[in-house]
């Protein structure tokens, strides 16, 4: 079993979000985060007063899968949340030990 975590640009989420429900990806979790990478944020200019942004928002998507499913999933956010402009995010991927279903105790890929 895999976690797939993907920082993407805001106006992105919906469309990745339907792919993944199109590839039959039944659930995530999404959190708003801050950050940035080679762009190093960006200068901007409010009531006159140029000021910088260091931190720019993105969204995280999460998602555990099974190991057969990871192709289909980097697939579809790559294709859905890139624009081909600097800032379009990063996938990472991580292996899961074990998953267990709060509710009935089940685990692992049962648990997905």
């Amino acid at each position: 079993m895999k976690k797939i975590e993907a920082i993407i640009k805001h106006f992105k989420l919906d469309e990745v979000r339907d792919a993944l429900n199109k590839i039959g990806i039944q659930g995530m979790t999404v959190t708003e985060v801050k950050g940035f990478g080679r762009q190093k944020g960006h200068t901007e200019v409010y009531r006159g007063v140029e000021y910088e942004v260091k931190f720019l928002p993105k969204i995280k998507v999460g998602v555990a899968v099974d190991d057969d499913r990871v192709g289909a999933v980097l697939t579809a956010i790559q294709d859905n949340a890139r624009t081909g402009e600097i800032g379009d995010g990063k996938i990472f991927i991580y292996n899961l030990e074990d998953v267990v279903r709060i509710r009935t105790g089940e685990r692992g890929s049962a648990a997905l």
